[in-house]
């Protein structure tokens, strides 16, 4: 038994913030309350945040295939450095996470190496090239979460028709990547006057409304559950919020990059803020933090995109996309609440409620029989990010040399603390 005392409790389900203790029995949260805490083994917490673990939706793992670029020891130690509890993990690997045979074998690998909990999607089509789909109910049976061919949207529309008709006879969550794929093939940047400037191959932000509207309609064919995993323009949000009223089992996702960075971070060439999508205007990076302060946006995710070295010393447009973010995930967070745009309950809302619920998962809540998966965390600690301090094996963060606020201090899972910081 464990008390976390004098501990400041984010609860995202009643979403609120006040000071108070908290019991762990074993692996399970036993009780809490805002008295004085019960006798026993106890943890003062000195004011600091005492929040649900963060379930992380969308990291990569370059197992198998990559492993010099991310393993899921080294994933896992850089999840529970950044108050990541559950890290939910994408099939876009070499080989692509298509059969029971190759999910069995990160299974295995991530139970073995990581000390974080680890679940995995499953491809929607083989290889992820969008011929031909996968056995949903095989891979569902296997242990797959969801389905998804991440960046390598299906342009088939019979194909992904189908795929999504099966999906609902399975009851398998399908999670897709809004985007038109012709428009947005080879672009570096958005179209605008910044791009234009710099001489970057860009795609217009409607290349991804045209993207959201096509999955719509076939959600609609279909009545799938479906999540974006990435919004990213305003001009995407009315269809969405239209989706949702009109009973649509649908959620959608935006990266901490695309609350927190904008096209000008690009500033002279600088790949390491080379994302996809690519990083959008102001206007549309705040019409984000709105959306998921009014909740039409579900969840917050790191996207986390190990990259090495070599794929991003390259001209900006050859460039590989994709940034590390299991680490900077909670302390670029922190910058929303700073700025007094988010509060704390709201964004763990999206970092560990909602990513939970839509997966069927326990954990992401404060209550008495969830699992005692938490972070303990300091939002006020300042430090400069130096990227070679990082847990990943690749060091792409766009956060490098940023001056941010927020330290995890202590993370568990099943009540065992995994990171002491």
């Amino acid at each position: 038994m464990t008390i976390f005392t004098n501990a400041r409790l984010i609860d995202p389900e009643a979403m609120t913030d006040e000071i108070g203790w908290l019991r762990v029995e074993g692996p399970m949260i036993a009780e809490r309350g805002t008295g004085k805490p019960p006798m026993g083994e106890s943890i003062d917490c000195g004011g600091l945040c005492l929040a649900p673990g963060i379930v992380d939706l969308g990291v990569k793992v370059s197992e198998p295939g990559e492993r010099h670029k991310e393993s899921f020891a080294s994933a896992g130690r850089a999840a529970a450095a950044g108050g990541v509890t559950t890290m939910i993990t994408r099939p876009d690997t070499m080989n692509a996470i298509d059969s029971p045979e190759v999910l069995e074998f990160v299974q295995r690998r991530a139970a073995s190496d990581a000390v974080v909990k680890v679940k995995h999607m499953s491809a929607l089509t083989k290889g992820r090239e969008g011929r031909e789909m996968v056995e949903i109910g095989f891979m569902r049976d296997a242990g797959a979460v969801a389905f998804t061919d991440c960046d390598h949207v299906v342009a088939d529309t019979k194909v992904l028709q189908r795929a999504l008709t099966y999906a609902k006879s399975t009851g398998a969550l399908v999670i897709g990547h809004p985007q038109e794929p012709g428009l947005s093939n080879g672009a570096a940047a958005t179209s605008g006057k910044f791009a234009a400037l710099r001489g970057l191959p860009a795609v217009s932000p409607m290349a991804e409304r045209m993207g959201l509207d096509r999955d719509l309609a076939l959600i609609e064919m279909t009545n799938v559950s479906y999540h974006f995993d990435q919004i990213t323009t305003a001009r995407a949000l009315p269809a969405l919020e239209r989706a949702k009223q009109n009973g649509f089992d649908v959620t959608a996702g935006v990266s901490i990059h695309h609350l927190t960075l904008n096209e000008l971070d690009v500033g002279n060439y600088r790949t390491f803020f080379k994302v996809k999508p690519p990083l959008r205007s102001e206007d549309d990076r705040l019409a984000m933090v709105e959306a998921v302060a009014s909740g039409l946006i579900d969840v917050i995710s790191s996207m986390h995109t190990p990259q090495d070295e070599e794929s991003k010393r390259l001209p900006f447009e050859e460039a590989a996309s994709g940034a590390v973010a299991l680490e900077t995930l909670l302390p670029a967070a922190m910058r929303l609440y700073h700025a007094g745009q988010l509060t704390l309950p709201e964004l763990f809302r999206a970092m560990a409620l909602n990513p939970a619920k839509r997966l069927g998962l326990a954990s992401g809540r404060l209550v008495e029989g969830a699992p005692a998966d938490l972070v303990l965390f300091d939002p006020d600690a300042p430090f400069v990010m130096d990227r070679f301090t990082l847990k990943s094996k690749s060091k792409n963060t766009p956060f490098d040399g940023a001056k941010m606020q927020g330290k995890v201090k202590g993370t568990w899972v099943d009540g065992m603390r995994v990171f002491e910081g």
